[in-house]
């Protein structure tokens, strides 16, 4: 009598003349097999559809889920909107999966849950792509549930992997260039230094403690470099029309900037948007400096002036940095390097 239901491993060996070892070998790919045994069990496999062993038996017999959580702060509508972030995401999910590994997006838990996708999904290890510079609950979550970490830009010893860039050295080289062309009053647009924030004036003394870590780096570039910004901006995302939110602020305050320090490039295309709006010429009214190094080229004939990365670099380090966790490995701190990009949005001010 034909066998009803889904095709087994029992009936793939029947089929291939084999032991159910040695199909169970031929698709864990270990095992002393030869290439023509392991392709006579696929033969066999594909004849009577039989589609390899479930996730689920595959995930008891070896512990593992073949997951890795990413968590990621910002809605999806915006995370995929950032070049960057892309970049990044693209290299991730391209590395794990040659590793055989799927990606689950794991949102940013919403303060008051009480039970959250962080603390019961499956998965082998975590990606966080942004966190604050200290007190971050979901590393706590994460370190509550002995799961391998990888961090970009975190602080030292927070995670069990983090790859870093040096922003605070390369916003401070970009506040060096406009105090060499002669600015005195220098402005400051910020990514969001907090969930939800809206886009306003910080005042100086009244910043955010905690706030996420790239934020502060940049920021404090500046006491670094002994230069006190005429005015902080935060924004209330990473987004083009934040910084052009930002811009008209800035434009309007009474310190009258003459150059603003960007930490994203999208930020500065906003501010050179809301610039254009009011009038201004870019470098001749108001010298501008990114942060990413994006290709723009709705911003032509102006080239920004930034502090480029590698976005596919990054996302390669994070995966290559899972990979080593889970053999056992401890790859620590991955640096990726920055390039100053001088372009066509600096000059001295005007007299």
């Amino acid at each position: 009598m034909a066998r009803l239901g889904r095709p087994t491993m029992t009936d793939v060996a029947a089929r291939a003349g084999v032991s159910v070892s040695t199909v169970s070998l031929a698709y864990s790919g270990s095992g002393p097999l030869t290439d023509a045994t392991r392709n006579r069990v696929m033969e066999a496999a594909a004849a009577i559809g039989y589609a390899g062993p479930s996730p689920q038996a595959r995930a008891l017999r070896s512990g593992r889920t073949g997951i890795v959580g990413v968590v990621v702060h910002e809605r999806l509508v915006r995370s995929f909107r950032d070049p960057l972030q892309l970049r990044v995401l693209d290299a991730i999910m391209d590395d794990l999966g040659e590793m055989g590994m799927g990606v689950l997006l794991v949102p940013y838990p919403a303060a008051g849950q009480e039970r959250t996708l962080l603390e019961t999904a499956a998965m082998d290890a975590a990606i966080v792509l942004n966190v604050r510079d200290h007190d971050e609950p979901i590393l706590d979550v994460l370190r509550r549930r002995s799961l391998p970490t990888v961090a970009m830009e975190a602080p030292a010893g927070v995670v069990d992997a983090r790859v870093t860039i040096d922003d605070g050295a390369a916003t401070g080289a970009l506040i060096r260039r406009l105090v060499a062309l002669g600015h005195e009053r220098i402005a400051t647009v910020t990514l969001p230094m907090t969930m939800a924030a809206p886009t306003r004036v910080v005042d100086p003394g009244d910043l955010p403690d905690p706030m996420w870590t790239a934020a502060r780096n940049r920021l404090d570039a500046f006491a670094a470099e002994g230069v006190e910004p005429c005015v902080i901006i935060e924004t209330s995302s990473t987004m083009v029309e934040a910084g052009m939110e930002a811009g008209r602020v800035l434009l309007s305050h009474p310190s009258r900037p003459t150059a603003v320090v960007c930490q994203s490039d999208l930020l500065a295309g906003g501010v050179i948007v809301a610039a254009r709006e009011a009038g201004l010429e870019v470098p001749r009214d108001l010298s501008v400096t990114g942060f990413d190094g994006l290709d723009l080229p709705w911003l032509a004939p102006l080239a920004l002036t930034t502090a480029a990365q590698d976005g596919a670099a990054k996302g390669h380090a994070v995966a290559g940095a899972v990979r080593d966790l889970l053999a056992g490995g401890t790859p620590g701190e991955i640096r990726i390097d920055l390039e100053l990009r001088e372009g066509t949005t600096v000059a001295p001010p005007r007299a």
